[in-house]
Formats: C-alpha cells, structure tokens, sequence
C-alpha cells in the first residue's frame, strides 16, 4: 500500500468521517500517515474546545491506528529553505503548514490536502512533489 501524508483539514476530516469527493477517492487503497505536526494541532483543538472523555478516546483510538512521521535534521533545514523562498517571494505561508511539506519534501512522500492555496508556491518548483 503507497502511504500518503494527511494533511490537517484531511485528517480531521477522515476522522469524523466526513471526507469525501476527489481526495476522499483518492486515498482509497492508500496507507494514511500525519507528522507530529497533525498530531499536535489535533491534540491542541481537543483542548481548546472542551472536548469530553469519550471524544477524546475516538481521537485517540483513531490516531492509534495512523503512524506519526518525526521531524529531524533533514525537515528542519527543508523547512528552513522553503520558509527562506516563500518570504523571498512576499507570500510567507502558515508555520505548520510549512512543516508538513517539509517532512513530505524531504522524504518524497505525496500530501493529501484540501489547503492548495497553503501549498501553492510549492506546485511547480524544484521542491514540488504533487502536494494533493
């Protein structure tokens, strides 16, 4: 099974079982992976938001089952470089959006998104990998 990176929005979604249209059909038969970046804004939003015990459980038995992708040296000078361009480029995108990428850059791994715009200096560049 070809793995393939959740995005946050994807992730949240996949876990409410609310996803659905083109990336929905697109990761079927695919082995579903988050970074630590996912993880810690999933973990964030339980607290922020009062969730109870029993969602809490849902969240962590369902993330039980999806492996999470450290960070390392590789990733962080990535998201060094791809920080470094976006600002070059006067379009500085979202912190941990620039961390997903990275660790997807770094490791030639595709990302599942429905944040393009988050991902859009990336298309096309000598960084690309195809960040849908």
């Amino acid at each position: 099974m070809q793995p393939v990176v959740l995005d946050t929005d994807v992730a949240s979604l996949s876990h409410k079982r609310r996803l659905t249209g083109p990336v929905a059909t697109r990761l079927i038969g695919r082995r579903p992976l988050i970074t630590f970046v996912t993880f810690g804004e999933l973990t964030k939003w339980t607290d922020l938001r009062a969730w109870g015990g029993r969602r809490c459980q849902e969240l962590a038995d369902w993330l039980s089952a999806i492996p999470v992708l450290p960070g390392d040296e590789a990733v962080a000078a990535m998201w060094g470089r791809l920080s470094a361009d976006a600002t070059r480029a006067g379009q500085p995108r979202p912190v941990n959006d620039m961390w997903i990428a990275a660790r997807c850059l770094t490791h030639n791994l595709p990302l599942a998104t429905l944040n393009l715009k988050d991902y859009s200096l990336l298309q096309g560049s000598s960084r690309s990998t195809d960040p849908r």
